[in-house]
């Protein structure tokens, strides 16, 4: 029984032992990438390898360009990682575990790569350390294509000349009749209906006839009336608007150049003309009542104001072209 008790103890002794070996053994790591030359822009894989024991942890790196290692590295910034791949677990041997984690990266500068020694962070129980790959430092080759420049040169190619199908116009051809007729049409439409009005379709396109002078006239008398101008002491806008119909009208009434005349002007042009006296002596009186407010500073009373405006009107009305009614124009053509 006490042989027994003693072998027991024995191997309990013997498998603690062992235990704390396997523990005190750190992961071993390596690192190689695949291939180690490529052209700009091609892929390479980095594989980092860990055997450990089960009860051991390790984390691998996060890659970032420039960054992989913890010692210093010359990897350059234009080093890009494109997929970062999960960890697989590649063999199992009892205790043992070997782990396999893969980076695809790529390069878009010319050179050599110093990828440094990658790394792998190792804790167990009480203790937290960096392992390293390799004794060496990881080296990646990138190239780029070899260019022969006396070989590009070449002469320029003259324009190629395609033969014409029509086919390739058939298409718009097809819009454009259908859009023809449509427009044509309308056109007949328009031109039926003008007919029935006594009306052409060139109609259309005469422009307005001019109103005749007097009607422009009456019109801008009305609406310098309504703007009130004088009730608010704006006499001068009032007989300046006033004096510019008037020499407006009688450009236009009589071809007089009234615009550029004076008030003395005016008179001796109204001379010349077929105007009742008083007529005259109302537009002489409206044109020096102006003159007066615009350059003497005068204020007219309202009464003034609105004897000015009526003197006007009545100018208008008085002179303006008589019209004549259909049956006297029959009888002037008869004759």
């Amino acid at each position: 029984m006490i042989n027994k008790l003693k072998k027991i103890l024995s191997t309990l002794f013997v498998l603690l032992c062992f235990d704390a070996s396997a523990q005190s053994i750190p992961p071993r790591v390596k690192a190689t990438i695949e291939p180690d030359s490529i052209l700009i822009g091609d892929r390479f894989t980095l594989t980092i390898e860990v055997e450990k024991d089960q009860v051991q942890s390790v984390f691998f790196p996060a890659f970032q360009m420039g960054q992989t290692q913890e010692e210093e590295s010359d990897t350059p910034s234009s080093l890009e990682c494109i997929e970062d791949h999960p960890i697989d677990t590649i063999e199992q041997k009892g205790r043992k575990f070997l782990l396999r984690k893969r980076y695809t990266l790529t390069a878009f500068d010319e050179g050599i790569y110093n990828l440094g020694r990658p790394s792998v962070l190792y804790a167990d129980k009480n203790i937290v350390d960096t392992l390293y790959g390799s004794k060496d430092s990881l080296l990646l080759l990138v190239s780029t294509f070899k260019i022969d420049s006396t070989s590009m040169l070449c002469d320029i190619k003259p324009q190629k000349t395609l033969p014409f199908k029509f086919r390739e116009i058939s298409g718009y051809l097809s819009i454009g009749l259908a859009f023809a007729a449509l427009i044509a049409l309308a056109l007949f439409v328009l031109a039926r209906y003008m007919a029935k009005q006594g009306r052409s379709i060139t109609d259309l396109f005469k422009p307005e006839p001019p109103l005749p002078p007097h009607i422009i006239a009456i019109t801008a008398l009305e609406i310098l009336q309504n703007q009130k101008l004088w009730q608010n002491n704006k006499h001068k806008e009032y007989y300046s608007a006033l004096s510019d119909i008037l020499r407006t009208y009688l450009s236009g009434r009589f071809e007089v150049g009234a615009m550029e005349m004076t008030t003395d002007e005016i008179v001796e042009a109204l001379k010349n003309l077929d105007i009742p006296k008083k007529s005259a002596m109302d537009l002489i009186a409206v044109l020096r009542d102006a003159d007066l407010v615009k350059f003497a500073k005068a204020m007219p009373e309202a009464a003034e104001n609105e004897s000015a405006y009526s003197k006007a009107y009545y100018f208008v009305e008085e002179t303006k072209p008589i019209e004549q009614t259909e049956e006297e124009t029959t009888n002037l053509e008869d004759k």
